[in-house]
């Protein structure tokens, strides 16, 4: 199995040969923040796919809210290019869920846990983040447990 390193990598080469300057900056964005990860770790190791995951969707997320932002300010030649940007960053990360898919996930974790409260709310986001690290963003999860709990 190719590492997200190698995948990288060779959409990389793939991007220079075709010119494409939107997939080069995305992905050598995710080769910085992988050579990164590998620095804090201390060695040449691999880091864990939930690492991988974490990070590619860290990335996703930071081109969102910049696009985000630059639309609020009507700024759509800007806004464009970063929401491009996410979705080739997304090609690297599993097929996410829809909001119905999670929620039948958070509610099995309640049904398992017996979770009934707000103050349950932290016990069920660790869980539920764990069970659903790189197939949904914290955002989506939080809301549909905040639902759930209320």
């Amino acid at each position: 199995m190719m590492s997200l390193q190698d995948k990288v990598m060779a959409a990389l080469k793939d991007a220079m040969r075709a010119k494409d300057t939107n997939a080069l900056a995305s992905l050598r964005a995710i080769k910085s923040e992988i050579l990164l990860a590998q620095t804090e770790t201390g060695a040449k190791e691999e880091i864990t796919v939930e690492q991988e995951f974490k990070l590619l969707q860290k990335l996703v997320k930071q081109r969102k809210d910049s696009a985000a932002i630059y639309q609020e300010q009507n700024r759509e030649d800007l806004a464009q290019p970063e929401r491009d940007q996410a979705a080739v960053i997304e090609k690297f990360l599993p097929k996410q869920m829809s909001e119905e898919e999670v929620g039948k996930v958070v509610d099995a974790i309640i049904a398992k846990t017996g979770a009934s409260s707000m103050k349950d709310m932290g016990m069920l986001m660790g869980m539920a983040n764990q069970e659903l690290a790189g197939k949904a963003d914290g955002k989506t999860i939080s809301s549909i447990v905040k639902q759930r709990l209320s």
